[in-house]
């Protein structure tokens, strides 16, 4: 009964939605406050209905109801409770009802807290998000309801795929969802702007909390779904350019452009057109990920590998919205003049820079990731395009946005003098040199990656502490730290960001440059060299879990006559899915990860053993937890929190509609 009910809520959801597209707007067209006025309860029963439905799916996977159909295939009565759970998104129906969720969710929330929005431009940002949903619900209801019943119920599951059952892609998916469909609130508001015919400082900052909580969510899913990688593959990277993983990292790209472009149209009025275009971008970008998730048209580890009759849905959901606002942006052109004046050398032209390496560097993911499909549709040619392209043509763009971030970072707006703020930067930049040139010079018969990593990521850091102290202003130093601590929390925000992007540079330049790699087969009681570490296979057992079979080592790591640690890589087999997984044993230190993967018995006796000494793999994931937190308090600011203090009058001289 509980799962008919959630079904019926999932299309009573879909009724509503189609409501609160259809009244909100037409009242904002006539100007008819009651019209408009429906769009806030909607937008919360909506949300109500769609959290039941998603309740229901999941007491269908915590109780094992095998006639779902949906609970067959990706769960099992011997799964931990956990997974249970997470099985409820590990799969393409599922998922996409987290999804909608999400996207009501955001439509709520922005109904609850907007309330400083004019009423016109409340009701158009609510009425175009319900026409996102009304596009997804359809997509579930008709290609793939969660709800399905079997006939005749299996005693048991299937489960869920074993890569999935961990704790890392447990919460991945809901953060990367909260980050991907974060950005559709953002394209609502450029839509119902576009409509309204005004775009103007207050809704710079009205836009500005909603892409901030979308990048941050972004980022968070994307150093769970990288460390997940790192430590569950076996592989023993944290990046591989895999299709799926473009997909989180292009709309990462463009939304933080977008947040830096936002700032330009609150402080000064200007890149309306340009932010406008990055928010409906952003959101296309999402868009896209979806379709190379879902459609099955590319191989990635991580893809759900649909049909492609999903997939041309989906591709007529972006060719719609997509083509829709593109259309609207481009007859609307005329109400998005800019406002504020600045010189060639001033705080906007620095973030006009920005933005372009950012959405440059975005276009040179998205070829590389779709040129495969293209090549094979268009040339009858499979083509493959790996790290190296990527490595090769988006690195040189991420090295010249962290040299121009701390100089932009303190330029003054609408005109600056470039030789004083590189004279206030003298002190990181020496710093960022001499750490480079020292560990230039301790190294041998290496490449420059990691000197050049060390540089960058110092001068990032040390750049954002400068920039910080600047704003504390003059004085003795005791005045100067009691007004530093009083600092806006966006200025704290955008310092910890721009040091957790240096320090998450240094961290991937560090591993890629000095990473050791050792393969080989080791006896049991053999005890070998790896870069001053003696590795040691002690034992290898047959050890049974609760939905799997582990073939499980034991190997002590040893540096000089001292024990470092005791590992236990494992290879796993799931006998129901039939699937083997790899569990790495690691150790982690603040400088270096020891890193083992225990492979199969070879035939002469002894076991495939593959050793890695990583170096500063940790501060990768130590830089996203800290562009994250600035990103976070940047959110906290009262001045941004969900708008505050943006209920203003429009200024006498914004372009009304016509």
């Amino acid at each position: 009964m509980i799962v008919e009910l959630g079904h019926f809520a999932l299309i009573l959801a879909f009724a509503v939605a189609i409501a609160q597209t259809v009244i909100p707007l037409i009242g904002a067209h006539k100007g008819w406050p009651g019209w408009m006025s429906v769009a806030e309860p909607a937008a919360s029963l909506q949300f109500l209905l769609l959290c039941y439905s998603f309740v229901a799916l999941t007491y269908a996977f915590v109780t094992s109801d095998f006639s779902v159909g949906l609970v067959v295939a990706n769960s099992h009565t011997a799964k931990p409770m956990l997974y249970k759970i997470s099985g409820v998104w590990g799969n393409h129906e599922g998922s996409m009802l987290l999804w909608v969720l999400i996207l009501a969710l955001f439509g709520a929330m922005a109904a609850w807290f907007g309330g400083n929005l004019p009423p016109s431009l409340r009701a158009r940002v609510l009425g175009v998000q319900a026409s996102i949903s009304v596009a997804f619900l359809a997509f579930i209801l008709f290609t793939s309801n969660p709800f399905e019943r079997l006939q005749i119920p299996p005693f048991d599951g299937r489960d869920l795929n074993p890569l999935l059952q961990d704790p890392g892609l447990a919460f991945h998916p809901p953060f990367l969802y909260l980050g991907y469909v974060g950005l559709s609130i953002c394209f609502s508001f450029a839509v119902a702007a576009l409509l309204e015919g005004r775009v103007d400082a207050a809704w710079g900052r009205w836009v500005r909390p909603w892409t901030l909580a979308a990048w941050l969510f972004l980022s968070i899913g994307i150093g769970l779904g990288s460390w997940w990688a790192y430590y569950e593959l076996g592989w023993g990277g944290f990046w591989f350019w895999d299709p799926v993983e473009n997909a989180s990292f292009m709309p990462w790209l463009i939304a933080a452009a977008l947040l830096h472009s936002a700032i330009v149209v609150e402080k000064r009025e200007s890149l309306k057109s340009w932010t406008i275009l990055l928010a409906i971008m952003a959101f296309g970008f999402s868009l896209i990920g979806t379709f190379i998730v879902r459609s099955g048209v590319i191989t990635s580890v991580h893809a759900f590998a649909n049909d492609p009759e999903r997939g041309v849905f989906i591709l007529a959901i972006l060719a719609v919205f997509m083509g829709g606002a593109l259309t609207l942006f481009a007859a609307r052109a005329g109400v998005m003049q800019a406002k504020g004046v600045f010189g060639m050398v001033s705080r906007e032209s620095a973030l006009v820079f920005n933005n372009i390496l950012l959405a440059v560097a975005a276009i040179v993911v998205f070829f590389g990731t779709i040129w495969p499909l293209v090549a094979e549709l268009a040339l009858g040619r499979k083509l493959s395009v790996g790290p190296p392209f990527f490595n090769m043509a988006f690195t040189p763009f991420m090295v010249v946005l962290a040299l121009i971030l701390p100089v932009g970072a303190i330029l003054p707006w609408k005109r600056a003098r470039l030789g004083r703020a590189l004279k206030q930067l003298r002190v990181p930049f020496a710093l960022a040199l001499s750490l480079a040139a020292l560990v230039w010079a301790m190294q041998t018969g290496r490449s420059a990656l990691g000197p050049v990593g060390l540089f960058l990521g110092t001068w990032l850091v040390a750049g954002a502490a400068t920039d910080l102290w600047i704003r504390s202003g003059r004085g003795a130093i005791g005045a100067r730290l009691g007004r530093l601590m009083r600092l806006p929390r966006a200025d704290w925000g955008k310092a910890v960001a721009h040091a957790g992007l240096g320090v998450a540079i240094f961290g991937i330049a560090g591993l890629l440059a000095w990473e050791v790699e050792d393969i080989r087969v080791a006896d049991i009681g053999e005890r070998f060299e790896v870069a001053g570490y003696g590795i040691q296979l002690d034992a290898v057992d047959r050890v049974n879990g609760p939905n799997y079979l582990s073939t499980m080592a034991t190997m002590t790591v040893w540096r000089g006559d001292r024990q470092v640690a005791q590992l236990h890589p494992e290879k796993r087999i799931y006998p129901v899915a039939g699937m083997p997984t790899t569990e790495a044993g690691i150790d982690n230190g603040f400088l270096r990860d020891i890193y083992l993967v225990i492979g199969d018995p070879q035939e002469n006796g002894g076991w495939a053993v593959r050793t890695y000494i990583k170096p500063f793999a940790n501060w990768i994931w130590a830089g996203t937890i800290i562009m994250a937190l600035g990103g976070l308090l940047s959110l906290s600011d009262r001045r941004y929190r969900m708008a505050a203090g943006a209920a203003r009058q429009p200024k006498a001289d914004a372009v009304p509609a016509e």
